[in-house]
């Protein structure tokens, strides 16, 4: 009877949990619900979170394997390396867009107070940042070795509207010539139409390995030759990607334009070299076969604004655009297709959609999403607005 009586209020106290007999439910309000994706192909996300920054307006990882962000918010460059352990912090004024090149020399864009006439102008500037110092390598021994201030490189006048131009963006262009290793473009908006007969502030510019302004970039279509093609550039990236070792040394390079009215903002161009000369002209990728993927590169008005694309540095040659208007991360294939192949064992052949975002704080959404970098199969995201870096990786990657 005892048994019967004891395995009767064991019972009860199984039915009401912890409430009543033993004292009030015990809260776990307090236990975060992990996040996932029903999707089989998705990125998902990699904890922590790394949230030390105020606002990473972009992200590059460099030939030297660590991590270089761009902390607009600090008006700083933050060296991390790949497991998120903060290394050190370089203080650069209005600091928005850092590379680095070959010779392990960071690229960073930022500003140059000057006063010009009795005015103060705080001019777009590229800094080369040395990081070998007379103590040793990196990110706490780095000098500023050049400064290149607009409009200084190509004219030595100034007009007030020089000050509303901006460098946006840089990609180094890799060589087995090492004249021509380690030139680089430089993505440049602005609101004159014809600046000392240089042509339009919006343009791609190139300079040398040695930071000697080269020219604009010219781009020739089925229409003809234009100087004004691009139209309030902002992200671009090239080929040349780490590892060192297995670098590409394509010219070409993709471009991102913030343009209102551009219908493709996001294009790949390609230089060709023929007995007829060189020229510059944008690849035209396939539209709409629903069949193959649910979304495709060039497809009109598909971004908003594309501040940033990047490629791998691997065999999937996967392009990313992070859509801060859209607050959201696209990948495409090398194609220009979106999506990644589906895995071996599915029963289709449709590339699988893998892009994502959404606004908010959750770990797999962006407020302001502003670059992108990837490296051994690891995406990361600066997601500017939420002052943070997230990590993420494809479901097919994990072994």
């Amino acid at each position: 009877m005892k048994k019967l009586l004891f395995a009767g209020v064991l019972m009860a106290l199984l039915f009401t949990g912890c409430e009543g007999y033993w004292g009030d439910k015990t809260d776990i309000s307090f236990i975060d619900i992990p996040e996932f994706t029903q999707r089989e192909v998705a990125y998902v996300p990699i904890q922590p979170v790394l949230n030390q920054f105020v606002r990473p307006v972009d992200i590059c990882v460099g030939f030297d394997e660590l991590l270089y962000i761009a902390d607009e918010g600090s008006q700083e460059i933050v060296c991390i390396d790949e497991s998120g352990r903060e290394l050190s912090r370089f203080p650069l004024p209005g600091v928005r867009s850092v590379v680095q090149d070959r010779r392990f020399d960071l690229l960073a864009i930022g500003t140059y107070d000057t006063v010009i006439s009795g005015v103060n102008y705080p001019l777009t500037c590229l800094y080369r940042i040395n990081l070998q110092g007379s103590t040793g390598y990196g990110l706490r021994h780095a000098r500023i070795s050049k400064a290149i201030v607009h409009p200084f490189y190509f004219k030595s006048s100034f007009s007030a509207s020089d000050a509303q131009v901006r460098f946006n963006g840089v990609a180094v262009i890799g060589s087995n010539d090492p004249t021509q290793n380690n030139r680089y473009l430089v993505t440049r908006s602005g609101p004159s139409l014809n600046n000392a007969g240089q042509g339009p502030d919006d343009a791609v510019i190139s300079f040398n390995n040695n930071d000697v302004y080269q020219s604009p970039i010219l781009v020739s279509t089925s229409s003809g030759l234009f100087n004004n093609y691009f139209k309030r550039p902002y992200g671009i990236a090239s080929f040349t990607q780490p590892p060192q070792f297995t670098a590409r040394l394509s010219p070409n390079f993709y471009v991102s334009f913030l343009d209102a009215d551009a219908s493709l903002k996001v294009q790949l161009i390609e230089f060709n070299e023929s007995e007829f000369g060189a020229e510059y002209r944008p690849v035209i990728f396939p539209v709409g076969d629903t069949a193959t993927a649910d979304g495709y590169l060039y497809e009109p008005s598909r971004f908003d604004m594309p501040y940033d694309v990047a490629l791998t540095g691997d065999a999937t040659g996967f392009v990313f655009v992070a859509d801060a208007g859209k607050d959201s991360v696209y990948q495409f294939t090398a194609n220009g297709i979106e999506g990644v192949p589906p895995p071996p064992a599915a029963n289709t052949t449709k590339y699988q959609m893998a892009s994502f975002g959404g606004r908010g704080q959750g770990l797999t959404q962006f407020v302001e999403p502003r670059a992108t970098a990837v490296y051994r199969r690891i995406l990361y995201v600066a997601d500017a607005g939420n002052g943070r870096i997230l990590r993420f990786r494809l479901t097919t990657d994990f072994d």
